[in-house]
């Protein structure tokens, strides 16, 4: 029986349903997959359209909170919010759970976008029937809706997308080539912005390479981590984050302080988000393995070098193996990690030809500065996709959505009934 209850002006009604694990072998293992229904109080009654929105990660749960974005989708939408497959409250898929199964990689073969489309349309026909849908996808949620337009178009009435046009025939390491240069300019703006900083950077950095500092999970915070701290720079609060950090980094001369080491641990742990590591280099595999690309690909960039004396450089959107090492959260499932990335069987995620052919109306905001998702390659994918039409901004970070909603949202809906 769904649970309902109220909060914020808005009415949420909980549903679950099961799905099979490899929707090519319905009659196999299974596992749940949630959803919450939100609409606005006084129109639970109403027709509305429906709109599927799919959180950025992947391995990211839908957001709990009534973020702006929301109320102005239930205005004219009832909205589902759906934790795919393995986050959330659908049945989760993390070190304690995984480690119970004989081949934890095997298992994760089935929770990449394609899944994820068939979950989605499992619970269409549970809740609309035959009736398709409006979509909403955050960065991985449009890679997700690039996806969903190549296998069930049928199920869609129109599709917006904040800051997540996939590639959609690169390679992963030729995405990770684009990257390590765009994640070079940003740490440019931030010490331009915070020249102060880049003393301070290098001397935490020479601090851990001459100390042990541990986080509170025990590890060793060696200084590749604490170069990970790049990936704040994509948000809104782009550099702010780390250079608040920054300030308050040691405490005297000699001594990191505890409240830096608390935030760093923050920061850089995967335990909310173990499919994120796991997963992220699959997302963009088209019949090939990853072979941990970002590693790879970091040799051709020395600047990140950090044992090399110079100016500190962070990494940005970046999984790389010893991540599996150093992170107790991930330490467990180090050969499945490597299982998934030698991994040469991932089905293709896009159907160029479909898409080419398109006829669901799409409208996708690029935004022009985004540090996670390459602007030229979304314009690329932009140009292929018939009846999309695209907005690039440079007002906006990759959170753009979650930061100025209704705003985003408002013009990407102008935009698709054009």
């Amino acid at each position: 029986m769904p649970v309902t209850y109220r909060r914020s002006g808005l009415v949420f009604t909980d549903h679950t349903i099961t799905v099979p694990l490899d929707h090519s072998s319905p009659d196999g293992a299974t596992i749940e997959v949630f959803a919450r229904e939100v609409v606005a109080a006084g129109r639970q009654g109403d027709d509305l359209p429906w709109l599927l929105y799919l959180e950025g990660g992947p391995g990211h749960s839908a957001p709990r909170s009534p973020v702006g974005w929301l109320h102005r989708a239930t205005r004219e939408y009832r909205v589902l919010l759906l934790d795919q497959r393995g986050t959330g409250r659908s049945t989760p898929a993390n070190r304690q759970t995984l480690a119970g199964l004989d081949d934890p990689a095997a298992y994760l073969r089935h929770f990449r976008a394609d899944a994820i489309v068939r979950d989605a349309e499992l619970l269409r026909e549970r809740l609309l029937g035959d009736r398709p849908w409006s979509l909403l996808g955050q960065s991985f949620g449009g890679f997700c809706a690039l996806t969903y337009l190549s296998l069930a178009p049928e199920g869609l009435r129109e599709v917006m997308i904040a800051g997540g046009l996939p590639p959609l025939a690169d390679r992963p390491e030729d995405v990770y080539r684009a990257a390590y240069p765009r994640v070079l300019a940003h740490n440019e703006r931030f010490f331009a912005r915070y020249p102060g900083d880049l003393a301070i950077a290098r001397q935490v950095a020479d601090h851990l390479q001459r100390q042990e500092v541990f986080l509170p999970g025990g590890e060793r915070l060696t200084p590749r981590r604490f170069q990970t701290l790049g990936i704040t720079f994509g948000t809104e609060s782009r550099f702010d984050t780390l250079h608040h950090l920054l300030e308050e980094a040691f405490a005297g001369e000699k001594e990191l302080s505890d409240v830096f080491v608390r935030r760093v641990d923050a920061l850089v742990s995967y335990a909310e988000h173990p499919l994120y590591a796991l997963l992220h280099e699959a997302s963009y595999c088209q019949g090939g393995a990853s072979n941990w690309a970002a590693h790879r690909a970091l040799g051709e960039f020395p600047e990140f070098d950090v044992e090399q004396g110079g100016p500190v450089r962070f990494f940005g959107e970046m999984i790389f193996p010893w991540f599996f090492d150093e992170d107790p959260a991930l330490v467990p499932l180090r050969a499945c990690a490597e299982a998934l990335a030698a991994c040469e069987s991932w089905p293709r995620l896009y159907d160029l030809d479909r898409l080419s052919g398109n006829t669901v109306p799409v409208a996708a905001v690029i935004y022009h500065d985004d540090l996670y998702v390459d602007r030229d390659s979304s314009l690329r994918t932009a140009s292929t996709v018939r009846d999309l039409t695209s907005w690039i901004t440079n007002e906006y970070a990759h959170d753009g959505l979650r930061v100025s909603g209704e705003t985003v949202l408002d013009r990407l809906i102008a935009m698709v009934r054009r």
